[in-house]
């Protein structure tokens, strides 16, 4: 059950819960049009620019799965601009048009799954061909080196036999193409020498010499240049050998693109062999964790005395168990039940975190399931100075669901923890409407849900007035009469968004 808070522990922050919708940028024949697209229907798009000659239904799984955290996040990598993403391979290569039933299934089939490391959707970068050796993501973006992407053998990819290409050009266009993407060469080009390499083996500097003049260029900077000016079939990749000959430079190689991350050559090839979507995805992100919500973090264990408390900052964040702890003996004696055994509380390390894993806007302070309390980041809650309020409403949230018959409504259920919050503070509101369930569960707008949960309240406190506080209570285990349950019934509004 999604345990949302009193009033004022509605945090008026920007909603990021919602399903994922796309600003993304589509080239037609009209000029560059930006659209909204669904994460699904991107995804199967990706699927179809990326991946379509696939024949194993598992590669492809785990290609939609690697498109969709690339997605999710490269989110407003063009923002600057006005949408999230192209549709080159600048971002992802798309082909709307061409998603067919098999791609859109691959989809479907894994909908809503993210890579993650440390609680964060990973980087999630593939390559066509790696040669047989992956990339270190560091030797080609050194800002996103990750310890899941480093250069290792593929034995995959291996399987069949290697996939050589060549491209010769004349000079002059090569200097052209440089110059186009603001590269300086020199004057006159006579020889391109590689002068270092990567650990894996690929060019990583070049060193381009005529007229007594020799200029050093990144080799990942030089192939792009070539590729928007010459067009993408031209330096495949980095794994080659490069030399002059009657007065053009030839480059002679293998495998195809940066190296980094999944390469679809090897992925199809295990896929074929009967390995798993979830196989491939570890194989070549390793340390990582495929997942609906953050995975991977390093959570550590308190025991208190009743109850447990998990976070990755165990000095910073005890204090939440010792508070709560506190406080479950005064919210037992308010309502005269016990706290039930192993209740667990878990602090995230940021607000990202915390809505990936429990899918809550960010105006909503701690999620509670069963026993399990999942709170914001400590810091958040003391800036605010809400933690006690927050434990104590999710506490009762604990103690009121272990005791409740199957069926309880969910007004009943959220209204009960906000009167028996509220009661020591003065009497509510007057009122007797009971909320839909959506509106009570809706994560569109705080204000709404915020004179939801109040309506809840009042009409509680209303019945108490009418019933007295014990036999209210005793409708958490027998179930609300039929009187109360018809009046509600008759005063709530359609279910409807």
């Amino acid at each position: 059950m999604r345990a949302a808070l009193c009033v004022a522990l509605f945090f008026a922050w920007p909603l990021a819960a919602a399903p994922v919708v796309l600003k993304v940028q589509l080239r037609t024949a009209q000029g560059p049009r930006v659209v909204e697209m669904p994460l699904e229907k991107y995804v199967a798009a990706v699927l179809a620019g990326e991946s379509s000659v696939f024949q194993s239904p598992e590669a492809l799984q785990a290609m939609a799965v690697a498109a969709r955290t690339y997605a999710v996040r490269m989110k407003g990598r063009h923002s600057a601009e006005g949408f999230d993403l192209c549709d080159t391979t600048h971002c992802q290569r798309l082909d709307v048009g061409a998603a067919t039933a098999r791609l859109e299934h691959a989809a479907a089939e894994t909908t809503g799954e993210l890579l993650w490391f440390q609680g964060k959707p990973a980087f999630t970068p593939y390559t066509r061909d790696c040669g047989g050796t992956t990339e270190e993501a560091g030797n080609v973006w050194a800002d996103l080196a990750a310890p899941y992407l480093k250069s290792h053998a593929d034995p995959y990819c291996r399987r069949t036999p290697a996939v050589a290409w060549q491209w010769n050009a004349d000079p002059r266009d090569i200097l052209r193409a440089l110059q186009q993407s603001q590269l300086r060469g020199p004057r006159v080009l006579d020889q391109i020498v590689i002068a270092e390499r990567t650990t894996s083996g690929r060019s990583s500097v070049l060193t381009l010499a005529g007229a007594a003049e020799s200029i050093r260029i990144s080799a990942s900077s030089f192939r792009f240049a070539i590729g928007r000016e010459l067009g993408w079939n031209t330096i495949r990749g980095d794994q080659y050998e490069v030399h002059s000959s009657n007065g053009r430079i030839v480059f002679e190689g293998k495998g195809e693109g940066h190296g980094v991350g999944l390469c679809q050559r090897g992925a199809e090839q295990m896929g074929l062999a009967g390995k798993t979507y979830r196989e491939i995805l570890a194989f070549y992100y390793p340390g990582t964790i495929v997942g609906l919500t953050g995975q991977g973090l390093g959570w550590q264990r308190i025991s208190g005395e009743t109850m447990s408390l998990w976070s990755t900052h165990p000095d910073q964040d005890r204090i939440a168990l010792a508070t709560a702890e506190r406080l479950a003996r005064s919210v037992s004696q308010r309502v005269a039940w016990p706290l039930p055994a192993g209740v667990e509380i878990r602090v995230y390390p940021d607000l990202d975190t915390f809505r990936d894993a429990t899918g809550e806007p960010g105006w909503v302070a701690a999620h509670t399931v069963g026993r399990r309390i999942d709170l914001q980041p400590l810091p958040v809650l003391q800036r605010r100075d809400a933690l006690d309020s927050t434990l104590s409403h999710e506490l009762l949230h604990v103690i009121v669901e272990s005791r409740t018959v199957p069926g309880l409504p969910a007004w009943f259920r959220e209204g009960l923890v906000g009167y028996l919050e509220n009661s020591s503070k003065g009497a509510q509101a007057p009122g007797d409407r009971a909320p839909s369930e959506n509106d009570l569960r809706q994560m569109d707008n705080a204000g709404k849900a915020r004179r939801a949960y109040a309506d809840a309240t009042n009409r509680v406190a209303n019945l108490v007035r009418t019933y007295s506080e014990s036999v209210v209570l005793g409708w958490v285990k027998r179930g609300l009469p039929a009187d109360v349950t018809k009046a509600s019934s008759n005063q709530a509004p359609a279910n409807s968004r």
